[in-house]
């Protein structure tokens, strides 16, 4: 499964600070635990006020830079100027977090990813708001992928978000992005499908174990990338049990080489 880490946001007080306060060490602590946990991608979200936000943006990724220079971005924000300002000082072409079909993201965002040629994430949402079925989410997802199609974006570099919503909002939310992740593999087999997995247990109790079900049901339905916590060992556990029972792990090898690396299982003690 394809790990985009989400620690670095500017929308937590702490990672806000640390931009606001130009605290490099810990965001550079951040983003090495992330990347040390099997972060295939570490988004990256400034957040804070828009006028800042481009110089907060390339801060951020010259700062994750330095300690992981490894590491592939994901450049998160719908606003265009501060996703160019991170990929201008982007060592390696980033990923775009996120086109939609709103028509300011078109405008700003979709160019800037065919200029470019970056994977891009897509959000089945327009001006009138999220799709409240799996089918009105899907025909969004057609316009999208059209235009990155005619723009030269290949399928295979589009990751596209269900939009998982709380299940303490609507009793049928889990299932609605479960559907839309199944027509969105049907109809289009060489996109991604990724989500922020723990949105689905904002305002529950026991989140970190609504998150391990949903997981192990999202992969069951295509998806093959998460926005999530890697440093989470139980979350890391269920979703490679959950990719070796899916057939997903050949001759169980990932499963085996975490088990004796002591990734998963009892923690070792000395």
């Amino acid at each position: 499964m394809i790990i985009i880490g989400e620690k670095i946001n500017g929308t937590r007080k702490r990672v806000g600070e640390a931009v606001i306060n130009r605290d490099g060490d810990f965001i550079r602590d951040l983003a090495l635990r992330q990347f040390q946990n099997s972060a295939s991608y570490l988004d990256i979200n400034a957040g804070g006020l828009p006028q800042r936000e481009p110089e907060d943006m390339a801060w951020l990724v010259q700062t994750v830079q330095q300690a992981v220079p490894d590491a592939t971005l994901c450049l998160d924000s719908p606003n265009h100027r501060a996703l160019r300002a991170g990929i201008e000082k982007a060592a390696r072409t980033p990923m775009l977090n996120s086109l939609s079909a709103e028509q300011f993201r078109i405008d700003g965002v979709l160019p800037l990813a065919c200029e470019f040629g970056t994977e891009l994430i897509l959000l089945p949402l327009d001006d009138n708001g999220i799709p409240a079925t799996a089918e009105a989410r899907l025909a969004v997802v057609r316009r999208l992928v059209e235009m990155t199609r005619k723009g030269g974006i290949p399928d295979e570099k589009l990751f596209v978000d269900p939009l998982v919503m709380a299940i303490s909002t609507g009793i049928e939310n889990g299932n609605i992005t479960l559907e839309t992740c199944r027509r969105i593999r049907e109809e289009f087999p060489k996109v991604h499908l990724t989500c922020g997995l723990s949105n689905i247990s904002f305002g529950m109790p026991l989140r970190p174990l609504l998150n391990q079900a949903f997981l192990v049901l999202a992969l069951q339905a295509g998806m093959d990338s998460a926005i999530l916590d890697p440093e989470s060992r139980e979350l890391r556990e269920m979703m490679m049990a959950a990719e070796t029972l899916l057939g997903k792990d050949r001759h169980c090898m990932n499963f085996n080489r975490a088990f004796r690396a002591g990734k998963i299982g009892p923690v070792k003690t000395s």
